[in-house]
């Protein structure tokens, strides 16, 4: 069985009937679909290619809830439903509150905003997940200069790897995802993470990553979007190590609709009760 435990609804130029030939394709058997609520001037426009924004406008988009619930309501075999509201707005664990009874939502994803997550909004949130047993994933990453003013000069989203840390500490009965490169770049002990997007090169020791894995149960490993696959191919004895040592908190997701990550994992020599646990078995102990 393979679950894809990171992926959207109108992403990437696939509506539902290419979204579902291609989990066929590539043999996934579900996905859990997560939404992206953020104010507009939160997100960069230059990406607007990639997602349904106009069914989004106005429904806090760019990947809404609506459009979410549309493709799991289609398929429900087939997805799992994520929703994370903005736990910036007041009526936010209400609202989230509501979508789980509704609705059926059982994950806390994705969240991608400009904005510390300890913060005290967010902890709130965040502890409110850990009572209703959602897994919540986040996105992280590091304000590298685009070179234009406007509409901003970066895209920062998180606050960085200690804010997420102070989070993490301060929720023990959360379970955390972390996703995207400012997560995936402290793999290594080199100064690359706020810097690259997707440093290259051998991983050296000391990596602010494994340091916390083995500090905090409650944190788990998103491996999808490129951020993932980089950090596991620029050093792939270093990957299967890794993988070998956290396989019960390692989860397989794309958030795109290549193969890449699954041929490389295949490609490990990993056993197969550990490339179960990663490709399934971990997704279904946090949602069973």
């Amino acid at each position: 069985m393979i679950i894809d435990i990171h992926n959207h609804a109108d992403w990437h130029g696939h509506d539902l009937n290419r979204f579902l030939d291609n989990m066929k394709q590539f043999n996934i058997d579900k996905t859990w679909l997560l939404t992206w609520e953020c104010p507009v001037d939160e997100y960069d426009p230059n990406f607007n290619y990639c997602y349904n924004v106009g069914a989004a406008f106005g429904k806090m988009g760019p990947i809404s809830f609506d459009r979410c619930l549309y493709y799991v309501e289609r398929a429900p075999d087939k997805f799992v439903l994520g929703y994370a509201p903005d736990p910036r707005r007041p009526d936010a664990i209400d609202t989230l509150r509501a979508a789980m009874e509704i609705h059926g939502v059982r994950v806390y994803g994705e969240l991608k905003l400009r904005m510390m997550y300890d913060n005290p909004d967010a902890i709130r949130m965040f502890r409110f997940c850990g009572e209703k047993r959602l897994p919540v994933v986040v996105h992280i990453e590091y304000g590298i200069n685009t070179g234009s003013k406007y509409p901003r000069p970066d895209w920062w989203y998180g606050g960085g790897i200690e804010a997420f840390e102070r989070a993490i500490k301060a929720c023990p009965e959360t379970i955390f995802l972390g996703h995207a490169p400012g997560f995936w770049s402290h793999i290594s002990g080199d100064d690359k993470y706020d810097k690259e997007f997707y440093p290259k090169g051998k991983v050296l020791p000391g990596g602010k990553l494994v340091e916390m894995l083995r500090k905090y149960p409650n944190l788990y490993c998103d491996l999808s979007a490129g951020s993932g696959i980089n950090a596991l191919s620029r050093d792939p004895g270093f990957a299967k190590e890794f993988l070998v040592e956290f396989q019960d908190r390692v989860l397989y997701g794309r958030d795109y609709f290549d193969n890449l990550h699954q041929e490389f994992l295949d490609s490990l020599g990993l056993p197969q009760e550990i490339l179960e646990k990663i490709y399934s078995g971990n997704a279904l102990k946090l949602v069973p």
